[in-house]
């Protein structure tokens, strides 16, 4: 048998959120934050190369710089502000949910570029999983192998007998290949990159609960992520990219993958060369912060921080951190859908509402609160609205205005009706201000209007624009 150099292992981390982010001191961490920490970077930055041994790696002394050059490296990363600090920001990334596998460039390849020589790979499912019937596993696989031959000329073929280029089993604790598993909620599965032997050959844990929905583990993505990496790719550095180290729950029938893996396995094995009846849409791309056009969908505060949702993501901004993180919505909130219209927070209930189309959620916390969506005609809307195109709280008045096409509404949130002598024309009230907006929060007596790639921050007591910037600054571009 080949010595085995590599595996890629989806780990498990509790991410608990109470509230916005904890605030770690910068002077002092516990032993327990730097335990983690190391335990982190040795598995995913190679923070103790030259020890030879595993016993060496487990009782070695670990100095706090070489901890923090481990840091930096891990910060550039995932675009953090590099600072070498064990923060808040930097801890947080840390417990998310994640696969295993060393953070190695963008969507780039495993060193050596591996790669199978033959465009025909055979797959073999050796034994099933008794949390799910075996077609329901069948058909997980089959979809998380096909979401990489679509792009490519890559073609699969399942064989029953013998020996296949990718082997797929279920097992627990030791099973054969000396990686072995954990145990429920820890190491969820690993894969070989291309090679012979047990090189591709995937390997899901037992001892966790598998499924085809978002509760447990989803079949299907976690092996759509492991066969990208037993096809030859390594991590991207894209927050909408299925290589992206970081677990999120997608269904199969929503599931896209992103322009980023298209290029990275494109990259490695070229186009496909089949012509579709129907063409194929446009893989999504994630939004980037500098780009002069950049809009955003909605804007809202949420516990001290700011939301600016794009598309399937949102930028997540607190004021005591140097940098936005990028997040997609579905990893906070699996049950919210991309593409929000509206957002506003209310305070005094603290709550957060998103509206997407007619419909609405309340969020407490990270938790969306149970009887959601609802229809926004319960705010006293008329049926011929369908869309909301901006929402804003005012703290001071309990208000939240509700945008749509050149006209708003005023909805007292005490009394929970409809203001009396709505709508009115934006253009009658906001002078100054596009006829429509894409999204609006207040701040300290100040409205700040979004249509497109300009922001208009607006007086409230006076009246008045006060002037006009480009949005990009608010994701620190």
């Amino acid at each position: 048998m080949k010595c085995l150099w590599f595996s890629v292992l989806f780990v498990l981390a509790y991410v608990m959120f109470s509230s916005a982010v904890p605030l770690l001191s910068e002077i002092e961490k516990t032993e327990d934050d730097w335990k983690f920490a190391e335990t982190y970077l040795n598995r995913f930055y190679k923070l103790e190369d030259s020890l030879p041994g595993f016993a060496k790696k487990i009782r070695g002394y670990v100095s706090k710089n070489s901890l923090s050059d481990k840091i930096r490296k891990m910060q550039e990363f995932f675009g953090l502000k590099i600072t070498g600090n064990l923060d808040a920001a930097t801890k947080e990334i840390m417990e998310k949910p994640r696969c295993g596998v060393p953070d190695i460039g963008e969507y780039n390849h495993f060193p050596g570029n591996l790669k199978w020589k033959s465009n025909k790979i055979t797959y073999r499912i050796v034994n099933y999983t008794p949390d799910i019937s075996s077609v329901n596993v069948d058909t997980a696989i089959w979809k998380a192998l096909k979401v990489w031959s679509d792009f490519t000329p890559l073609k699969f073929r399942r064989i029953y007998d013998g020996e296949a280029d990718i082997m797929i089993s279920f097992g627990a604790r030791e099973h054969g290949d000396n990686y072995p598993f954990d145990g429920a909620n820890g190491l969820l599965a690993h894969a070989f990159p291309p090679a012979a032997g047990m090189g591709g050959d995937t390997h899901f844990d037992e001892d966790e609960t598998w499924t085809m929905g978002s509760n447990g583990y989803n079949l299907f993505l976690v092996a759509a992520h492991e066969f990208g990496h037993a096809l030859g790719l390594a991590h991207s550095r894209d927050p909408g990219a299925l290589m992206y180290p970081t677990y999120t729950y997608a269904s199969m029938n929503e599931f896209r993958l992103s322009m980023d893996d298209v290029n990275g396995i494109q990259d490695l094995y070229g186009t496909s060369n089949e012509i579709h009846p129907n063409p194929r849409p446009t893989p999504p791309r994630t939004p980037e912060k500098c780009d002069p056009n950049l809009s955003f969908d909605a804007v809202a505060g949420l516990r001290g921080e700011m939301i600016l949702f794009k598309d399937r993501f949102f930028w997540r901004k607190h004021p005591q951190l140097p940098e936005p993180e990028l997040t997609l919505i579905k990893s906070f909130w699996p049950k919210i859908p991309a593409g929000i219209d509206a957002a506003y927070e209310n305070l005094e209930r603290d709550f957060l509402v998103v509206i997407k189309g007619n419909k609405y959620w309340s969020i407490n916390g990270y938790e969306v609160m149970p009887g959601y969506p609802k229809y926004i005609y319960r705010f006293g809307l008329p049926r011929s609205i369908q869309k909301i195109d901006a929402a804003v709280h005012i703290g001071k008045t309990s208000k939240t205005l509700f945008f749509a096409r050149d006209q708003y509404w005023s909805y007292d949130e005490i009394k929970r009706t409809m203001d009396e002598g709505y709508p009115r024309l934006i253009a009658d009230d906001w002078p100054g201000i596009p006829q429509r907006v894409d999204a609006a929060f207040e701040r300290h007596g100040y409205i700040y209007f979004f249509r497109g790639s300009v922001q208009y921050l607006f007086n409230i007591r006076r009246q008045r624009v006060l002037h006009a910037d480009r949005i990009n600054r608010w994701v620190g571009c």
